[in-house]
């Protein structure tokens, strides 16, 4: 561990990424059930149980008018294929009400899927921690003083930033110290 501040600054730059990018990655690879401790997702399946309830009786009025609406006559209803019509539209929009919360844990799960192939084959799908070379701790280290004055400057420039985010924690409070 070096006692250079500017090497210091860069580590802590470093550690700050790495918490970022796993807080990401957990973010990513976390399923709904699991989210904030599964308190959010109670709240889910309790409203889905109203809405489903709320989608079925709605289902049943919108069929009867719909075989209304199209079987006006009654010739209209010896044709097998608009009666068949009719029933299988109503299959279909009872499927998606009854399992629509089944079919979005299978969008998100194959979601996470291609997010977790995509950042494996990236190269950052574990939780990999980037460090400072030590190559470059000794060539800051080895730096004169008119050599380390950008690193100086990158350094307070940084350190500006750091504390306006820790002061303000918003981007109006921020734009008032610039």
């Amino acid at each position: 561990m070096s006692d250079n501040w500017v090497v210091g600054n860069l580590q802590y730059a470093l550690s700050v990424w790495n918490e970022k990018l796993n807080e990401i990655w957990t973010l990513i690879t976390q399923t709904p059930e699991n989210f904030k401790g599964g308190s959010i997702w109670n709240i889910v399946v309790n409203i889905n149980g109203a809405i489903q309830a709320i989608g079925l009786a709605l289902l049943v009025l919108f069929f009867l008018f719909g075989i209304v609406k199209t079987c006006s006559s009654f010739a209209e209803v010896k044709k097998p294929e608009q009666v068949l019509k009719l029933f299988i539209r109503f299959i279909l929009t009872k499927t998606a009400v009854t399992y629509g919360l089944e079919l979005m844990l299978a969008v998100f799960k194959i979601t996470q899927g291609i997010m977790q192939t995509i950042m494996e084959s990236v190269g950052i799908g574990g939780l990999t921690q980037s460090t400072l070379p030590s190559e470059m701790i000794v060539a800051i280290e080895s730096c004169n003083f008119f050599e380390s004055i950008p690193l100086w400057a990158v350094t307070l420039i940084r350190r500006t930033i750091s504390n306006g985010f820790i002061i303000c924690n918003d981007i109006l409070c921020l734009w008032k110290i610039f």
